[in-house]
């Protein structure tokens, strides 16, 4: 799982499972992007926006999986910090450039913990006037206080920290290329 000169590099930090292989991910991302592909046209003018950092391994895959034209774009948001759980102040670093105005928005999401993120994202986005605005989550631990929920979920995941394939602790473990718990 994780070398020793890792596990130095990374204060001794050590993964404690691997919970969705890097084979269970490329399968499921490639599901996702036909369920995706099958509910929009050419003519919707699709608009992925992903949520970085931590969804850019995930939003790249699902990208190459869509079978339609497309456009990406990226929104930047804290809410974690070094710590391991939100600390529910949910901060835009940087905001979406295309304009969503008509457009069938996408918002892909690496995982749905709390909920407080997307709480504060949607009406926000909403407000652009897409056609239509849907999420597309990898993860989703199924204990938000969300308003909203994912169409399309790749898998439920432990209520356990998880990093790996994009997901970080403290900016480590993003290369991953499965996710594991702490």
């Amino acid at each position: 799982m994780q070398t020793t000169t890792e596990s130095a590099r990374l204060g001794g930090t050590q993964l404690r499972r691997i919970v969705f292989t890097e084979e269970e991910i490329g399968a499921r991302v490639r599901e996702l992007g036909r369920e995706i592909t099958a509910t929009y046209s050419p003519g919707d003018r699709l608009l992925l926006v992903g949520l970085l950092k931590g969804s850019f391994l995930f939003l790249a895959d699902l990208v190459r999986a869509i079978d339609l034209p497309l456009h990406v774009d990226f929104l930047v948001v804290s809410s974690y910090g070094t710590e391991k759980t939100s600390s529910g102040n949910v901060r835009l670093l940087y905001d979406a450039e295309e304009d969503m105005k008509g457009r069938a928005v996408v918002l892909v999401e690496d995982i749905v913990d709390s909920g407080t993120t997307l709480n504060r994202l949607m009406p926000m986005l909403e407000q652009r006037q897409p056609k239509s605005l849907e999420i597309c989550a990898l993860l989703h631990k199924r204990r938000t206080s969300a308003d909203v929920e994912p169409r399309w979920v790749g898998f439920d995941a432990p209520n356990e920290f998880l990093v790996g394939y994009g997901l970080d602790y403290a900016e480590d473990f993003r290369h991953l290329p499965y996710v594991a718990s702490l």
